[in-house]
């Protein structure tokens, strides 16, 4: 089983993915997040 996010985390992470101007990869990458993940949030 996966390592489990906080909410605030998942938030975070969408916020950064949609403003940051990073790819949604880089942004998963550096959260150390899969990118099927991130997209699923």
């Amino acid at each position: 089983m996966g390592l489990k996010r906080t909410d605030e985390f998942r938030q975070d992470a969408v916020r950064i993915a949609l403003t940051s101007g990073l790819t949604r990869k880089q942004v998963a990458d550096d959260l150390g997040v899969g990118m099927s993940t991130l997209n699923k949030w």
